[in-house]
């Protein structure tokens, strides 16, 4: 674990506040588009928050906008005096020609520690993380190395407010797992951008969504992912139901109204001031239902009805010298998912490649039903012209329509299936996002039917609104399906099987995601077990007892439970009632300082533990 102490000020100055920094009215567009207009929200000490949202909805921004990379056009960031917030972008800022060591050394630099202590927080940071060689240069580094890198360069910087724009990019799952714990165990406040579902379930004690169908502009919740999920669908159902119901009293207005002069003559004012007022909210509730558009996936299947679609036997693939899996053998039939999941270069691509008859197994044998027809979403996208307009990419057989499933289809109406405005169809395809270029190959792989689908990484760069629409897609999918992922919320939701490869301890087949992690700890116990015993060395700190232990392995549930009274409190500090009362106000202002103090002693006590465990250790 790297070395990450909360900043003391922020637990002992200003015992009645217990903001980090506060949006006002803050309001950002970049040409036509508007990202944010009046946002407004505070954000309090010890926070850990998931930010979520649909592409191109503001969530980079937003972060910029905190970390001080942008300014909004209107309204204002407060932020507490002498705050240490570090930004880490989407794109690794690295130099290409330092090495590991000196990035690391980098972000010690506004430290101002000694010499000795940054050699210290430097090895420690190398030992945690695993680098292979601290003098590689970045530029020799896989994208995964190099997201490892960035994270743990911020994280030597020991801020008070990390703010991370989908940390878990390139990593894959033993990267992602690495990341939980460090966040798992971080004592300072973070915000993170992610549509890595399970990531947020299992860091993020907060929730918030951004988007323009909430009145507010945001849709905030204290609790974990699963929480959130069931609070919005609440959530939005209701404002349908307000639509739904404002209408019916719209058009008992209206009725009224075109009865005429005479009508309106013998009626109170306010009910005509009170007809306008309803049309008003009526109109910007369905802005705001209007503006909640998703992806509109739907797979054609050829229909075909057979027992099995795919058989393999006995595969084996060796690849420079490396052998990626052997023995391999499985079955597909219609409505079988199965999920391939493994650390980056075990083979799941290779894998793909294989089942598509891209390539040869070196043993064993692949048996496709006869005429089978494959549907492919090739992760680098290299299936997509990039000099093509979005118009043609959308529809490779030209013209202004497409044929799907027998009907013809205009292409503005299609492209506005996958979320495209008519003004984007002259656009280069080389001139689009990630996410809208994922979204062009699920639009060509759904106008042809197919037997079985082969999805390598599909859920790169899909907001989450969008992910849960391809969930679902696949669920309703009659024939079989492959998917390569790292999306344990999503392989959890539509896989039968999950297909673990790993070199050293052969392939496996496991029931869902959380096996396929059981199985990989017990592959780093394993060599522990088989390990002689080594002589103790004689303890440096004496008295680490079970009562510690105890105590240890409880105190962050004991930090969470405090940090939710100093959180309550705060509420009440903002109530109109409170606001209004000097007695009051005084009252719970001497609570909140009661309760930051034991947030503080019960962080101390833990670094008490810590180093009496790690002294009984030497």
């Amino acid at each position: 674990m790297i070395d990450m102490e909360p900043n003391e000020r922020l637990y002992k100055k200003e015992p009645c506040m217990s903001l980090i920094f506060s949006l006002k009215n803050i309001s950002k567009t970049y040409g036509d588009d508007t990202l944010f207009q009046d946002l407004s929200f505070d954000f309090k000490l010890n926070e850990k928050l998931g930010l979520i949202g649909m592409n191109g909805s503001g969530k980079s921004t937003l972060l910029k906008l905190i970390g001080g990379e942008v300014q909004p056009d209107m309204g204002e960031l407060i932020t507490r005096t002498g705050l240490r917030i570090v930004y880490l972008p989407q794109e690794d800022r690295l130099d290409p020609d330092r090495t590991i060591e000196e990035h690391l050394y980098d972000g010690l630099k506004e430290n101002f520690l000694d010499e000795k202590e940054n050699h210290r927080i430097v090895q420690k940071a190398l030992g945690t993380t695993g680098f292979p060689d601290p003098h590689l240069k970045a530029s020799t580094l896989s994208g995964g190395w190099k997201k490892k890198l960035a994270i743990t360069r911020a994280l030597c910087w020991r801020p008070d407010l990390l703010l991370l724009d989908e940390p878990t990019n390139h990593l894959d799952i033993t990267g992602i797992l690495w990341l939980e714990e460090t966040l798992k165990e971080a004592r300072f406040s973070f915000i993170v951008v992610s549509h890595d579902r399970s990531f947020l379930e299992n860091i993020c004690y907060h929730i918030m969504e951004i988007g323009q169908y909430y009145p507010s502009g945001y849709f905030k919740i204290q609790g974990p992912y699963k929480t959130f999920e069931k609070e919005r669908q609440n959530f939005l159902l209701a404002q349908e139901k307000q639509q739904v119901s404002l209408a019916g009293k719209m058009r008992r207005e209206d009725e009224w109204l075109r009865q005429g002069a005479k009508a309106r003559s013998t009626k109170a004012k306010y009910r005509i001031e009170q007809a306008q007022n309803l049309r008003m909210e009526l109109y910007a509730v369905k802005e705001r239902n209007k503006s909640l558009a998703t992806l509109d996936i739907d797979f054609d299947s050829t229909g075909r009805r057979t027992k099995s679609l795919l058989r393999a036997w006995q595969l084996k693939k060796t690849i420079n010298g490396k052998a990626l899996f052997s023995n391999l053998t499985f079955e597909l039939g219609p409505k079988f998912v199965l999920g391939v999941v493994g650390e980056n270069g075990t083979g799941k691509s290779t894998f793909l490649s294989i089942l598509e008859k891209k390539i040869q197994p070196d043993e064993g044998k692949v048996e496709w039903v006869q005429e089978l027809k494959l549907a492919v979403f090739d992760q680098t996208r290299s299936k997509l012209n990039p000099e093509l307009t979005l118009k043609e990419a959308l529809n490779p057989a030209g013209g202004d329509s497409v044929n799907y499933k027998g009907a013809s289809i205009h292409i503005v109406t299609w492209a506005k299936r996958f979320l495209f405005m008519p003004d984007q169809l002259d656009m280069p395809v080389k001139k689009l996002s990630g996410g809208e270029k994922a979204r062009i190959l699920l639009a060509n792989i759904m106008l042809t039917p197919c037997d079985v689908l082969l999805l390598d990484e599909p859920t790169n760069d899909l907001d989450i609104l969008s992910l849960e629409v391809l969930e679902e897609s696949i669920r309703q999918f009659a024939g079989a399906v492959v998917i390569v992922s790292h999306d344990r919320y999503l392989m959890d939701k539509v896989c039968n099987r999950i297909l673990y490869l790993d070199p050293r301890s052969g392939n496996h087949f496991f029931a869902n995601f959380d096996q396929v992690i059981k199985h990989r700890q017990t592959l780093v116990e394993k060599p522990e077990k088989n390990k002689k015993p080594e002589k103790k060395k004689p303890s440096k700190v004496v008295g680490f007892s079970f009562k510690d232990k105890f105590e240890l392995d409880h105190m962050e549930e004991k930090i969470l439970a405090a940090e939710t009274e100093v959180e309550e409190i705060s509420d009440k500090l903002q109530e109109t009632e409170v606001i209004n009362s000097m007695d009051k106000m005084n009252h719970f202002c001497s609570l909140l300082k009661d309760a930051q103090e034991r947030v503080q002693a019960l962080y101390d006590r833990w670094e008490t533990l810590e180093a009496k465990k790690l002294g009984s250790d030497l």
